[in-house]
């Protein structure tokens, strides 16, 4: 029999996906009739309550003789403010990403002793099955690192005897495992499709206990295993300004749902990377960059503004980069005057930029970020205001630090993994109903069934 081809789209595949658009098909007025939150959002973008949470609050807006007007973001993890958590450790010249991930999953700062206590027990977690790199992730490497983190997570499962148990205290060990695990499995499986693919030198570095998570990172990614500290200390400010966003973002939500069936902790955080994998959340720090380098290439002189803006008209007419009509990185579905992250982020960005002889490549972004807003301005109507989010700096830094994008969305569940796990606790303590929205049936008319023959 003839090998099929099973990336092949047939005619008559062609001819059922058309029958399924018609079929599926609503008209868009219906759900303004049926007064149905499309996205689970209302008109003015807001979120539709679907629940309750005590993890993280996202404020973008206050009220001002009793109206609530758009303000600049906050974002706060069980209570303290991102800002404050990132220059409190920074200060002092510690990596956070332990200590805020500590945090998020236990509700409160921990002490020295904790802080050192939690740190251990994650690196005792950080090493693979015997013979896992060789059996599961050098066996048939995927081009998409999302896709593999997944499959890697999913085949956990089999070496877990404990795998469905969802009492709290086997749930939270498997959160702190793959917490820990998800640096080797993210970065093996890259330097396995680099290797196979692309025909570049394997390198498979073990972690080192007394490195942090960032560190760890930079370690097994580099072939030579060296960084500076400033790399280090950036890319834990990276996870730590990912590490948590609310329970209404796509992937958390999506946590929330599978948790709410009962099922297993590696089938919700497989779920959870499913979503973050789609480019409308996880991946938009990836256009960014590319949106940028094209930026770099038609315009001559990064210096003048006009030339700037053009560009970016011709980004909102769709006369450049992908035609999309969108400028990367500028909006946000929550904050408006500014995210609270990119904020943050910026200063370590320039200091960065300085170090990698890229302050040229730094201004233009600061002028884009300047630009923006006034451009979008000029030809939509804009409700609640609009500013750039925390993909438009960490695409360009993750560019610095030499990361290949391919590790771009994986280095963002890295991080996000760690909010997943604490709403997944959450779930399970408050011990809810599984998760049953409702969808209204449009199509009012009983057909009476026709046999095959007559049809």
């Amino acid at each position: 029999m003839e090998q099929k081809d099973y990336s092949e789209i047939t005619p008559e595949i062609i001819h059922l996906a058309e029958l399924s658009r018609i079929s599926g098909k609503i008209a868009s007025e219906l759900f303004t009739k049926y007064d149905v939150k499309r996205g689970l959002r209302d008109l003015n973008g807001k979120g539709v309550l679907a629940g309750l949470t005590n993890i993280s609050d996202v404020r973008a807006t206050e009220v001002i003789d009793g109206v609530s007007v758009p303000a600049h973001g906050r974002l706060f993890y069980r209570g303290y403010d991102v800002e404050d958590l990132v220059h409190g450790f920074s200060s002092e010249n510690r990596f956070g990403f332990e200590e805020v991930a500590y945090l998020l999953l236990f509700g409160e700062l921990p002490t020295v002793k904790e802080t050192e206590d939690f740190k251990n027990l994650l690196s005792g977690y950080r090493t693979l099955p015997t013979s896992f790199v060789r059996d599961i992730i050098m066996k048939a490497p995927s081009k998409d690192m999302m896709n593999t983190l997944a499959r890697s997570v999913l085949t956990l499962y089999s070496y877990d005897d404990k795998a469905d148990d969802t009492s709290l205290p086997n749930v939270l060990r498997q959160c702190l495992q793959l917490i820990s695990l998800f640096p080797l499995l993210s970065i093996y499986g890259y330097q396995a499709y680099s290797h196979y693919h692309d025909g570049n030198s394997l390198f498979i570095h073990s972690p080192l206990p007394e490195l942090s998570t960032a560190e760890n990172i930079l370690h097994i990614l580099r072939p030579d295993s060296s960084y500076t500290p400033l790399e280090a200390k950036i890319l834990d400010v990276a996870l730590v300004l990912h590490m948590e966003h609310g329970g209404g973002n796509n992937s958390t939500f999506t946590t929330h749902v599978i948790t709410s069936s009962l099922t297993d902790t590696y089938s919700t955080m497989a779920a959870a990377l499913a979503s973050l994998k789609g480019p409308r959340h996880g991946g938009a720090n990836i256009k960014v960059v590319q949106m940028f380098d094209e930026m770099m290439d038609s315009v001559t002189d990064w210096e003048d503004e006009e030339q700037v803006r053009g560009y970016l008209h011709k980004l909102l007419n769709k006369e450049a980069f992908d035609h999309s009509g969108l400028i990367y990185g500028v909006g946000h579905a929550i904050y408006s005057k500014s995210d609270p992250r990119a904020k943050v982020f910026k200063a370590f960005v320039g200091k960065l930029s300085e170090e990698k002889g890229l302050t040229k490549e730094f201004n233009l972004y600061s002028m884009v970020e300047r630009l923006a807003p006034e451009v979008i301005a000029e030809q939509r109507p804009i409700y609640k205001g609009v500013s750039v989010n925390v993909d438009f700096y960490s695409g360009f830094v993750y560019k610095m630090l030499g990361l290949p994008s391919e590790l771009y969305t994986p280095i963002f569940a890295i991080a996000r993994i760690v909010g997943w796990s604490a709403h997944r606790m959450e779930e399970l303590s408050n011990n809810g109903k599984i998760i049953r929205p409702a969808y209204k049936p449009i199509h009012e008319a009983e057909l009476p069934y026709t046999p095959i023959g007559d049809r």
